[in-house]
């Protein structure tokens, strides 16, 4: 099966964007986007002159001529309306069910209430293996709806509490798959979701050893980009947005500071860095931008091979990793962690007051 998360044609892009299989942002005038005594230019993709015309040949809203530069992939919402928005992939995850369990006419609600139902995990004696295969089967169920609903892949989150632990992953990983089997879901058409710490890094190198598929999430700096590029990574996850915040409040980090001095973004200056590098070394990975915080950054963003909407070559190695993050992805990668880990107990005490179900 040919899968739809690929890389845009090159034609999509402005004709001066591409040289030697880098990508090279065409810079223009904005206001500041931080609180400097200067105005500063941002990098951005570039659509050419393609793209206005195929606005002209009856693309019928923002949302298709976007899709037809880059994959959109939804927000991790309630996102029912597939008919009028079709997203090409989506992401299960535990705000995803923290989502649909609050709100009761959702298309994927009847899938939470069969994970809560199994007759296995209700068998189990320990009350922390038992609520695990829930929130497993969970996972599991509402992203085999996904499956039927989108034409590309869906990625399935890895318990965060997990992002320190190789071995954990790598376990968590393989239960899930043997889940997926288990209904028939080829794998081929599943990513698992990891966070992008030195531990999540090497545990996604192993399994895309064994052919499974990783998408590595968290990544706010170059090192944890080019460590899962190296690694296999099939798709490596940028959280623009979060890189900006991060800098309007804070100081010190040397790849942020590098980019503010050339008067770029360092959300999407982190972006063109990690993919200029991975077509430079032709790793296959694909790159993901999300934390898209405007219109604007959605159409800077143009040409990377997923969006999330509304030198010399270094072999990293851990202890490279570790001091070549920045406090800016040292911090931000710690909330993400904690944010994810607190979804996931939420979801463990709130499965834990409505189980068992009626008629169980």
């Amino acid at each position: 099966m040919s899968l739809l998360l690929q890389s845009p044609p090159s034609s999509a892009l402005s004709s001066s964007s591409r040289q030697d299989g880098r990508l090279r942002f065409l810079a223009r005038s904005a206001a500041p986007r931080f609180a400097l005594s200067f105005q500063r230019s941002f990098p951005q993709i570039r659509a050419s002159a393609n793209f206005s015309s195929s606005l002209d040949k009856g693309l019928s809203t923002e949302f298709d001529a976007v899709s037809d530069l880059s994959e959109i992939v939804p927000d991790t919402v309630i996102f029912d309306d597939f008919e009028r928005f079709p997203p090409t992939a989506a992401t299960v995850s535990s705000s995803l069910l923290l989502g649909i369990c609050s709100l009761p006419d959702t298309i994927f609600r009847s899938a939470v209430e069969t994970a809560l139902a199994d007759s296995v995990c209700y068998g189990l004696e320990s009350p922390d293996a038992r609520m695990s295969c829930f929130f497993n089967k969970a996972l599991v169920k509402v992203g085999s709806d996904l499956v039927k609903l989108v034409p590309g892949r869906v990625s399935t989150e890895v318990d965060a509490r997990l992002a320190y632990d190789t071995h954990g992953i790598i376990r968590k990983v393989h239960d899930l798959l043997t889940l997926y089997n288990e209904i028939d879901v080829p794998p081929e058409r599943l990513l698992f979701k990891i966070p992008s710490t030195w531990q999540g890094i090497e545990a996604s190198r192993l399994l895309e050893s064994e052919g499974i598929q990783t998408h590595l999430t968290f990544v706010y700096s170059f090192c944890q980009a080019a460590a899962a590029a190296q690694a296999g990574a099939s798709v490596i996850q940028i959280f623009v947005g979060r890189v900006r915040d991060w800098a309007r409040n804070h100081s010190g980090d040397p790849e942020i500071e590098a980019a503010l001095k050339r008067g770029e973004d360092p959300g999407l200056a982190l972006v063109t860095k990690a993919y200029n590098y991975i077509h430079k070394h032709g790793y296959k990975s694909k790159l993901m931008a999300a934390a898209v915080r405007n219109k604007q950054d959605l159409f800077s963003l143009l040409g990377v091979d997923y969006i999330i909407a509304p030198l010399k070559l270094v072999k990293w190695d851990q202890l490279n990793f570790a001091s070549s993050m920045g406090p800016a992805a040292v911090e931000l990668l710690a909330a993400g962690l904690e944010g994810y880990a607190t979804q996931a107990k939420r979801v463990e005490e709130l499965f834990g007051k409505i189980w068992p179900p009626p008629n169980v």
